[in-house]
């Protein structure tokens, strides 16, 4: 009997030692994954990425008079990025704004042309996701006051018009960018928080609220004074240029239980003097050497960025610029020198195409609207 009861404490220590030999493997593993507990508005699945490309007329293509873009090279993507402002009055350029600038007209602030609804009125651009980067840099404080009501409430009006059509608003984009923006901290806050309200009342249901990051500012410390709060941001952001290596956005979203996108993202390379000047090297993808450079040291790192972190980054946007012939970087140390418009290339023409046509990437398709906004749908019934 004493055997037996030996026998079977020592079974039981057994097992005993075996559950907790996992422990630490879990704990690891949860550590380095999200929560999940609840999807954010418009995120696909782990392991899917929605795919964007921006962020101008000629570099998007796909119309009559813009016709050497990436529509007209590549499979559509799932959504394309555009950009706007509440900053009426200031000068960019030689161009003065008016405020919602690109929206319902063509203009050029420097960055080329640009017009959504000349996009959004063209059948090449249906079941494609919009994303819009939202600059409010010098009129934060503005913003705020509820001094751009009147402005908001009309780009308000404009997105739930566009619905069930999924809009990603990523209001003061690079927040961080304090060289470029200069965006009081405070202020920020409060006209993010007040635009989200704004739109709340309004009743509007298809926009996803962004949160963007330069990617390579701020450590963890000083996102979380910058984050505006989990029921203002529906996503988190960061861009990816040369100082990708630096970036910290993914490990806050992972902590907060947030999706990340990728919203602006183009090749390129640090030079010696990146942290100091801002220089990166010259990259122009029509030639081979300098491609073949830009592929083995952003290409690869972008998409091992977007491999290693299925949980996380659900989103991503390729510029496909020709940056350097656009006034507003004929002087700008880090785009100066580059041009990014990926079917220049032989080589990273066929990578691209072989790395976007993985599962993984979601392009446009005739049910996009209904998957992304499925969750939305079963978390409003009760089933999620």
């Amino acid at each position: 009997m004493n055997r037996i009861i030996v026998l079977l404490l020592g079974v039981f220590c057994l097992v005993s030692c075996k559950q907790n030999e996992k422990v630490p493997v879990l704990k690891a593993q949860a550590e380095d994954s999200r929560a999940g507990i609840n999807k954010a508005k418009f995120e696909p699945e782990d392991g899917q990425v929605l795919l964007f490309v921006g962020q101008e007329l000629h570099a998007i293509g796909g119309l009559e008079a813009y016709n050497d873009g990436y529509l007209d090279h590549y499979k559509k993507p799932a959504g394309f990025t555009m950009y706007t402002n509440l900053a009426p009055g200031d000068t960019s350029f030689g161009y003065i704004q008016k405020g919602l600038d690109g929206v319902w007209t063509t203009d050029d602030w420097g960055d080329n042309v640009s017009n959504m609804s000349l996009q959004l009125g063209d059948p090449n651009f249906e079941n494609m996701a919009l994303a819009i980067g939202l600059s409010m840099v010098n009129h934060e404080e503005a913003v705020a006051k509820g001094e751009r009501d009147d402005l908001i409430k009309k780009l308000g009006s404009f997105l739930q018009g566009l619905a069930p059509r999924p809009v990603f608003l990523r209001i003061g984009y690079e927040f961080d960018g304090h060289l470029w923006n200069h965006y009081d901290r405070i202020f920020y806050l409060k006209a993010y928080r007040r635009i989200k309200n704004i739109y709340d009342d309004m009743g509007i249901t298809n926009v996803a609220f962004v949160w963007q990051s330069t990617g390579f500012v701020s450590n963890q410390e000083q996102l979380e004074a910058w984050y505006p709060g989990d029921d203002y941001v529906d996503w988190c952001a960061f861009s990816f240029f040369a100082r990708w290596k630096e970036e910290e956005m993914i490990e806050f979203a992972r902590k907060n239980d947030k999706p990340v996108f990728i919203a602006e993202a183009s090749p390129t390379i640090s030079d010696f003097t990146v942290k100091f000047d801002g220089n990166t090297k010259e990259t122009i993808l029509s030639n081979p050497e300098q491609a073949k450079e830009a592929w083995s040291k952003w290409f690869k790192p972008f998409f091992k960025t977007i491999n290693d972190n299925p949980d996380v980054v659900k989103a991503i946007s390729y510029i496909n610029c020709h940056w350097k012939a656009h006034e507003m970087w004929k002087e700008n140390p880090t785009f100066k020198r580059v041009d990014a418009r990926l079917h220049t290339s032989k080589l990273i023409d066929g990578k691209w195409k072989k790395e976007i046509s993985k599962e993984k990437y979601i392009h446009s398709s005739p049910t996009l609207y209904e998957d992304l906004g499925s969750h939305l749908n079963q978390q409003a019934s009760g089933k999620d």
